[in-house]
């Protein structure tokens, strides 16, 4: 009696794990009737991108990788929808969530990888402006993730250039080096501002 006791336990206990598991799987389902899913989708991406991009824990490059991913996921949904009349099959649906899926398993890496982005001192500081008002963009929708990847490769490329002149300055920027990235920086903030401004929205 206790060990037929015993086994339903044990089989209840793993019964309640696996749909547990099942609960929360990191796939997201397709529902077919659901029109709202893949905008809603997208939204939720670009909110937790714009959510690294200010907390530094996505760096200019991974950011501008990540965006360069939903632009094209982006365009190919557009495409779907103006082949069938503006809507998506349902295998069409499919497709993107997995496509999303992988995307979201990258935003997750991304995150939680070594890389963070840093600022120091007062070029820094006008880095991590850049970065926020960025971030502020995708959040609201005024960028979409095309302008934001164009915005980061710009930013990945001035990171590059800090990095590049302090290694070779031990750790410090001369005048003249400081004085041409926030020349560069001038440009970049002059782009984030256009884009935001565009009247095109994600």
């Amino acid at each position: 009696m206790k060990r037929n006791r015993l086994f339903y336990v044990l089989g209840a206990a793993m019964l309640s794990s696996s749909m547990l598991m099942a609960q929360t799987s990191t796939a997201t389902p397709v529902n077919p009737n659901n029109k709202d899913q893949v905008n809603d989708r997208r939204e939720n991406q670009q909110d937790r991108i714009a959510q690294g991009v200010k907390s530094g824990q996505l760096t200019a490059g991974e950011t501008k990788n990540l965006e360069g991913r939903e632009a094209n996921l982006n365009r190919e949904i557009h495409a779907d929808r103006t082949a069938n009349g503006g809507k998506l099959t349902a295998a069409e649906r499919q497709q993107v969530n997995h496509q999303q899926n992988n995307i979201s398993n990258s935003i997750y890496k991304d995150k939680h990888n070594a890389a963070q982005q840093s600022f120091k001192g007062e070029v820094g500081a006008r880095q991590e402006n850049q970065q926020d008002r960025i971030a502020q963009g995708i959040k609201s929708g005024s960028m979409t993730a095309g302008e934001a990847a164009r915005a980061e490769d710009r930013q990945q490329g001035i990171n590059q250039q800090i990095h590049a002149d302090r290694a070779a300055n031990g750790g410090k920027l001369t005048a003249a080096e400081k004085k041409q990235i926030n020349r560069k920086q001038n440009g970049a903030s002059r782009q984030i501002y256009r884009e935001k401004h565009n009247g095109v929205r994600q």
